[in-house]
C-alpha cells in the first residue's frame, strides 16, 4: 500500500499450555501463559458515512472468535499444533490466517476494504513475534 493509510490495532489475550518440541530447555516440557495478542489492521479509504477505517468493535469481535480455538488448551494437542510447533511465530502466522478468513467473510463491507498489517504474539510483555504477509491483500 503506498500514499496515505490508517492503521487499527487490537489487543486481546488467550491463556494456554504448549511444549515446544526440539528445544533444548525447560520450554521442551509442558508449561503455560497468558499470551497476548496484538492485531494491526491498515486501509486507505473511511467509511463515508461513519468516517471510520472499520469499527474496533468489528475487528475485536474476529480477534475474539479466532482466539476463541486456541484459548484453554494444550496447544500440541489442538491442530494445526498437533502437527506444527506451537512457537509464538506458529501462533502468529495462525491467528494471521484466521483473521485473514474473518475479514474476507465479514458482513461488514469496511471489514473487507482493509488489509492486515501484521500480527504479534507474546508469551511474556518482554519479547514477542511478529508475523506480516507483504504484498498480500
Amino acid at each position: 500500500m503506498s500514499g496515505a493509510f490508517w492503521l487499527l490495532t487490537v489487543r486481546d489475550e488467550f491463556s494456554a499450555g504448549h511444549a515446544l518440541r526440539n528445544y533444548a530447555g525447560k520450554c521442551e516440557r509442558m508449561h503455560g501463559h497468558n499470551f497476548s495478542v496484538e492485531v494491526c489492521v491498515q486501509g486507505a479509504q473511511l467509511a463515508p458515512d461513519t468516517e471510520l477505517l472499520l469499527d474496533f468493535k468489528v475487528l475485536k469481535t474476529c480477534l475474539k472468535e479466532v482466539l476463541k480455538a486456541l484459548d484453554h488448551r494444550l496447544l500440541n494437542e489442538t491442530p494445526p499444533f498437533d502437527r506444527l510447533n506451537p512457537s509464538s511465530e506458529n501462533l502468529a502466522r495462525h491467528i494471521w490466517r484466521g483473521m485473514a478468513a474473518q475479514l474476507a467473510g465479514h458482513a461488514d463491507p469496511q471489514a473487507r476494504m482493509v488489509s492486515l498489517h501484521s500480527v504479534t504474539v507474546a508469551e511474556k510483555g518482554a519479547q514477542s513475534a511478529m508475523y506480516r504477509e507483504v504484498g498480500e491483500r
